[in-house]
Formats: C-alpha cells, sequence, structure tokens
C-alpha cells in the first residue's frame, strides 16, 4: 500500500501546495469580491481605457485576448478553480460518458501500431516532466493573476472608481 509522506504536504515546491496555493487565492478573490458585476467594462490592465497604441494605423479590432474585461478574468479564475475541485467529469456530465468512458472510446478511435506503443511507453517519463513544469507555471501564474484581481478590486472599490 502507497503511503504519502507528510513531507510532500510541507515542501512549497510540491505541486500539492502549488495547487492550494491557487485555490486559496481564487477563493479569497471570491469572498473579496462581493459584486462581480462591478468588473464588467473594467479593462483587465490598469492603463487607462483610452489609451490607444500609437503604431495601430489599419483600424483593425485588436486580438480579442487583450480585450478580455476584468469580470471575464474573474468568471475564467472560477471556473479553472472548480474544475480543479471537481474535476472534468462534471464538465462532461453533461454529454452523458463519463470522462472515462470519452478517454476509452478516444484510445479506441487512434490506431496503435508496435512501434507507437513502445515510443510512447519509453516517453512517459519526460512527457510527464514537461507536464508537470507546465502545470507549475500555469498555476503560479493563475494564482498571481487571482491575487492581482483580489487587489485591484480592494484598490478601486475603495477609491469608488468603479461606482460612476
Amino acid at each position: 500500500m502507497m503511503q504519502i509522506s507528510s513531507d510532500s504536504a510541507s515542501n512549497k515546491h510540491s505541486l500539492i501546495n502549488v495547487m492550494h496555493r491557487f485555490i486559496a487565492a481564487a477563493n479569497n478573490m471570491d469572498e473579496t469580491i462581493m459584486v462581480p458585476s462591478l468588473l464588467r467594462d473594467v479593462p483587465l490592465e490598469e492603463q487607462a481605457a483610452s489609451e490607444v497604441e500609437p503604431n495601430n494605423n489599419n483600424h483593425e479590432p485588436p486580438c480579442p485576448n487583450k480585450q478580455r474585461d476584468m469580470y471575464e478574468h474573474y468568471l475564467l479564475l472560477k471556473s479553472i478553480k472548480n474544475d480543479m475541485e471537481w474535476g472534468l467529469l462534471k464538465r462532461e456530465m453533461s454529454s452523458g460518458a463519463s470522462f472515462l468512458e470519452m478517454a476509452v472510446k478516444q484510445e479506441e478511435q487512434q490506431p496503435v501500431t508496435g512501434d507507437l506503443l513502445l515510443d510512447d511507453n519509453s516517453d512517459l517519463e519526460h512527457q510527464f516532466h514537461y507536464h508537470l513544469r507546465g502545470l507549475f507555471g500555469v498555476l503560479s501564474k493563475l494564482t498571481l493573476q487571482a491575487d492581482h484581481l483580489t487587489n485591484r478590486y480592494k484598490r478601486e472599490i475603495g477609491g469608488g472608481n468603479f461606482m460612476r
């Protein structure tokens, strides 16, 4: 029987700790932001909304990712937190198939050759470490974004800048 040592929970660089930090930041954000609708149409960046890039002479609409407001970002962070807490199964339940059933179906649809199977198994450790590094990076950025959103909301509400 495999046991998880208590040292891994206290290690600040463990995946579990990084996940807990993000969830705590998202919970703090959720508890602090009492009226999320106040975040609508507030630019994510602290720059003035009237500032326009001087080199933008072609009158094309800006990239949609740059136009995300604080409300959409708030909803995104909450959605990611819910996916982490409840897993993808809850999201996939609306389609009727369980996550395991979908994974098996996807596996059956892919043709398997002997060489491909050997390559996949020998590269599992590399794939694991690649995705683990990515997960650490993404969770760290999401934690910082949740903290930033919370602090900016406190600063703006405290100054009354959202109330117009």
